[in-house]
């Protein structure tokens, strides 16, 4: 689809707090702004891409999921706070007995401890800057399991990361989680751009393939990879959804915290698959 435009954390902190302004790019009004090769680069990073592909070579798990200008409008209200819309952090456990009451839909995210998952999670919500996520320079800050309220629609989980400086008892909590919160609709595994499939995104897939846990690929800090490199990881990564899973979401997931790109459309896709999307078939 083509989008037509309309008239008219360095240091370790908290990153977000009443009085931040939004960074740019934020909102989809200013990316509408943009010339149309840039403004497609943001909100669909994948497709642009494509681009470089060979002729004749399959784009189908490319375009998957495609939503319109109404859907990407309707998810970005809901991670906007407002009067009458709260999106806020909630609480933080390490025991499932310790947890928000699974009366929401809800969605995790998980990766590698120096992957970016906060920044990816600061950025979905940088359009409510009461919103507090923790960003660290030092990887595997996130020791607990963070969750964000995001007004009666949908929580929003933030999990530690695996691999290095991940907590002890990592995977006694992270396996109670994908076990047994039933609300839980998808999951969220974030992989380096840069780097790829490691070994222990790989132990990672292994476990939620064997929970039976549906969940989505998203390719991080892809503003560091050089478009030949990153198109290589995507390819690749992609044959071995195709081939190796069956619990994955065919297609990939392409961002940037620092660009904003594919942060729009991620956006889109959490508030579809938590049921905000109605107009939207299933996927």
């Amino acid at each position: 689809m083509v989008l037509l435009p309309r008239a008219g954390g360095a240091a370790r902190g908290w990153a977000g707090g009443a009085g931040r302004s939004p960074p740019p790019l934020a909102a989809l009004s200013e990316v509408l702004r943009l010339e149309r090769n840039r403004r497609t680069g943001v909100v669909f990073p994948l497709q642009k891409l494509e681009r470089c592909l060979a002729p004749g070579a399959d784009t189908a798990r490319f375009r998957l999921f495609q939503p319109g200008l109404a859907a990407l409008q309707r998810a970005e209200a809901l991670f906007r706070s407002g009067r009458h819309h709260a999106v806020d952090y909630v609480s933080s456990a390490v025991r499932m007995d310790h947890v928000p009451p699974p009366t929401l839909p809800e969605v995790c995210f998980i990766g590698r401890s120096n992957v970016g998952k906060s920044s990816l999670i600061r950025a979905l919500f940088s359009l409510s800057p009461e919103v507090e996520v923790r960003v660290s320079k030092t990887p595997g800050h996130t020791k607990k399991m963070n969750f964000f309220k995001v007004g009666k629609y949908f929580m929003l989980v933030d999990m530690p990361g695996y691999g290095y400086r991940a907590p002890q008892d990592f995977v006694e909590m992270v396996e109670a989680y994908l076990q047994e919160r039933h609300n839980l609709k998808r999951t969220f595994l974030l992989v380096d751009g840069v780097v790829g499939l490691q070994k222990t995104d790989h132990v990672a897939v292994e476990m939620l393939e064997e929970f039976g846990i549906p969940y989505v690929m998203v390719l991080t800090k892809i503003d560091r990879a050089s478009r030949g490199l990153l198109l290589k990881n995507v390819l690749e990564i992609q044959e071995f959804v195709k081939e190796k899973t069956q619990g994955c979401f065919p297609q990939l997931f392409l961002v940037s915290s620092l660009e904003f790109s594919g942060v729009h459309l991620l956006r889109c896709f959490v508030a579809h698959v938590t049921g905000n999307l109605p107009t939207l078939e299933a996927s």
